[in-house]
């Protein structure tokens, strides 16, 4: 059984989901992301919470998978202020809830003062209510991004237990383990990292407060990387316990802080021909 911890479904198929459940996947969790284009107006921004909470979550089941969603300002879309500042005034309802399970994903993309700004003030927002945490690595210049972040996280206050540190690579891996913060790796089949290169990060710094995820969307990316991951793992002499700890128990132990997150395992996929429209 596997928790895919962070995948955007919006930019999926309705097959995706029917892979993803025969190959093992019962839950998931969706962080907001940027949707291809810069948004221009708060609303349309809730709209897209909205339906990551709700619509998401009943497409899901229809196929096996129960869906959580974490809701965030992206950092790709900080620097235009007042439009920033009005949709973080919005985003407690959202945070709110009962399908939210986390704050995010949020971090750096150009690490630019107003990504800063928006960091900062959402991380005092997961703060305030105790709640999880992903934040998003820059693609470029990952380790001044992951050096800022922690430094960011620990001027927080925030409890390292409730933050996973996502789109980690060989070079950033200790500074994240560092901050006693969750180390979440991303697979991909072109960038990011390849099952291989996880599994060897897995042999050099073990499995604790370690995250993998396939965080598939709108490029070429795979919503079964996990799979692949567990498949990789036993190949390179990894115990079941430790493939177990990773494509499972992490992210469950990850998102069990929150008290929204009550996967069911056991959901039965529906006939198509009972949701057809």
């Amino acid at each position: 059984m596997i928790i895919e911890p962070h995948i955007h479904m919006y930019s999926r198929t309705t097959d995706d989901y029917a892979a993803m459940y025969r190959n093992g996947i019962r839950a998931c969790v969706e962080p907001s992301f940027w949707m291809g284009c810069n948004r221009r107006y708060a609303g349309t921004f809730f709209d897209y919470f909205q339906l990551i909470l709700e619509f998401e979550t009943v497409r899901a089941r229809r196929f096996g998978v129960d869906h959580y969603a974490a809701v965030s300002l992206n950092p790709k879309e900080t620097e235009d202020t007042a439009l920033a500042d009005e949709v973080l005034a919005g985003l407690p309802a959202y945070l709110d809830h009962p399908r939210c399970v986390a704050l995010g994903e949020i971090g750096f993309n150009l690490i630019t003062p107003n990504e800063a700004r928006a960091f900062e003030i959402q991380l005092a927002l997961a703060v305030r209510r105790a709640m999880p945490v992903i934040v998003h690595l820059p693609h470029t210049n990952k380790l001044e991004g992951a050096e800022r972040t922690a430094a960011l996280v620990r001027a927080s206050g925030a409890n390292p237990a409730l933050v996973e540190i996502d789109h980690n690579t060989e070079e950033t891996v200790a500074v994240t383990r560092a901050t006693g913060c969750w180390c979440g790796m991303t697979v991909y089949p072109i960038s990011k990292l390849s099952p291989e290169r996880v599994s060897a990060i897995l042999r050099e710094h073990g499995t604790e407060r370690m995250i993998v995820d396939g965080s598939a969307d709108w490029g070429v990316s795979d919503p079964l990387s996990l799979v692949k991951v567990a498949e990789r793992m036993r190949a390179d002499g990894h115990s079941e316990a430790a493939v177990h700890r990773i494509v499972f128990e992490n992210p469950m132990n990850f998102y069990g802080q929150s008290p929204h997150w009550t996967p069911d395992f056991a959901i039965a996929p529906l006939d198509p021909r009972e949701f057809q429209r």
